[in-house]
């Protein structure tokens, strides 16, 4: 049985029927009407049955091969990719079709994956220990809603780590807790309002992209060079907001300089405008001297700080926070506190008391020497095996790196290759906003949840997989 795609063209639309044409397919796919592995019709059938020129089809069918949604199985045609939820972020399945993890990852040994981090050394008997004595101290009390900006001992206990290890200078009360990055971006953009035109970083972390843009903002791509989101670039645009990632560029990797930094301050305080500083996994620094986030070396109350405890110690926590100015923070207690606290109370607690009794920063200081490490065995790992026919991008900090290969393969080649082996590595080209590079031949590679076995025996199946 043949599929029918019945799409309505618009006409009178900017786009190209072409472009229309693959948006309707992609949609399909992605709500899982037409589902994964699905062959779609012929070129030729569905030329006739739309009335569309072969053309046009084709085009169509190129667009969105070229994105990852279909791939073309030589004397059998075109069909629906199974997508990932790492690799192509924005799909929906609806519960029938969700794809169950032991389907898709059978086949991966080793999964260079940048969200995770390493599990095995998690203090796990005192996290247990500490939230059993906060259900006991606490009692009754601790199962009722807590205060809208978060519990106010962690807020503390924030503010004081921020400014020796960052050298961010706040108040427990400038601090507002939410469950996640992608919360806290949804509640700025409510703060600062949709009158603003927000820059991003091209390419950069698109989860803040499509929050702020599902809301309504008016976002703008700013692109990179070699110290971070072009300044000049900026400066040119209509933004008065503009979101950055300075410690550890995603996905880039480079550390913005003090004097580009200044450079920022510089066009927010012209601007009367705010800096939107992600600080996801400044923890991590492995070259070079550290730099004051730019929070700390504002002296006009134009930076937000945005920070995290997701890389530093459990993804599932998500328990993120962040640091408001003070035109910010009035207008929050003025008309947001109505919002209640997203982040439970039964993570909250404990995790004051971890920081407050000084596991914390113990744990930290043994997580920088063992992603150091691993850090070490990944670059060693690759000049081992690949040597010059790869470029290392991004390795002063963090837990993920860009590697640049130079065989001639586009990322999506060497994607489907490195899963043959049974790596599992992850696309630049997600994190680019309209026309990108996505043919380049660069992979994401993140190290952070994998051993350092793991990490040479994966580099030595990549180094097969991609014929060097």
């Amino acid at each position: 049985m043949v599929l029918e795609i019945t799409p309505v063209f618009d006409h009178k639309s900017k786009d190209p029927l072409y472009i229309q044409l693959a948006n309707y397919i992609k949609q399909e796919i992605l709500t899982g009407r037409i589902k994964p592995k699905e062959k779609l019709p012929s070129k030729r059938h569905l030329s006739t049955y739309l009335g569309l020129s072969l053309n046009t089809i084709q085009a169509a069918y190129d667009q969105l091969g070229a994105e990852g949604y279909l791939e073309n199985k030589p004397r059998q045609g075109l069909f629906v990719t199974m997508l990932e939820d790492d690799i192509f972020p924005n799909h929906e399945y609806p519960p029938q079709l969700e794809p169950k993890s032991e389907q898709v990852h059978t086949n991966v040994k080793i999964d260079f994956n940048s969200g995770n981090v390493d599990l095995e050394h998690f203090p796990f008997a005192i996290w247990r220990k500490l939230t059993n004595q906060s259900l006991y101290d606490d009692q009754s009390e601790f199962f009722n809603i807590g205060n809208p900006q978060g519990e106010q001992q962690l807020r503390e206990e924030i503010a004081k780590y921020l400014f020796s290890s960052r050298g961010a200078r706040c108040s427990p009360d400038q601090i507002v807790i939410g469950a996640g990055t992608q919360v806290l971006i949804g509640l700025l953009s409510l703060l600062i309002g949709k009158d603003h035109t927000y820059a991003l970083e091209n390419p950069g972390f698109h989860r803040t992209r499509a929050v702020l843009e599902d809301l309504g903002a008016h976002t703008i791509s700013i692109r990179l060079d070699e110290d971070g989101i072009d300044v000049k670039k900026l400066k040119d645009s209509t933004a008065n907001v503009v979101y950055v990632t300075p410690s550890h560029q995603f996905p880039y990797g480079m550390v913005m300089p003090i004097q580009r930094r200044m450079e920022l301050l510089s066009w927010a305080e012209e601007k009367g405008g705010y800096i939107i500083e992600d600080d996801y996994d400044g923890e991590y620094r492995y070259k070079g001297k550290p730099i004051p986030s730019l929070q700390g070396l504002d002296a006009n109350g134009n930076v937000v700080y945005l920070g995290t405890f997701s890389k530093s110690l459990i993804p599932s926590i998500r328990i993120s926070y962040l640091v408001l100015p003070q035109t910010l923070l009035q207008k929050y207690q003025d008309h947001f506190t109505i919002y209640k606290q997203t982040a439970s109370r039964l993570h909250q607690i404990p995790l004051s008391r971890f920081m407050n009794e000084g596991h914390w920063q113990s744990h930290l200081n043994k997580m920088r020497t063992l992603y150091r490490k691993k850090q070490n065995t990944l670059i060693h790992s690759i000049n081992k095996y690949m040597g010059d026919n790869v470029n290392i991008i991004g390795e002063k900090s963090g837990l993920h790196i860009v590697l640049e290969a130079k065989n001639g393969m586009p990322e999506k080649e060497l994607i489907n290759r490195a899963m043959k082996v049974g790596v599992k590595v992850y696309p630049l080209s997600i994190y680019y906003s309209g026309p990108n590079d996505s043919q380049e031949s660069k992979v994401l590679l993140g190290f952070g949840g994998l051993t350092v076995e793991e990490i040479e025996k994966g580099i030595r199946l990549l180094t097969t997989a991609w014929n060097f």
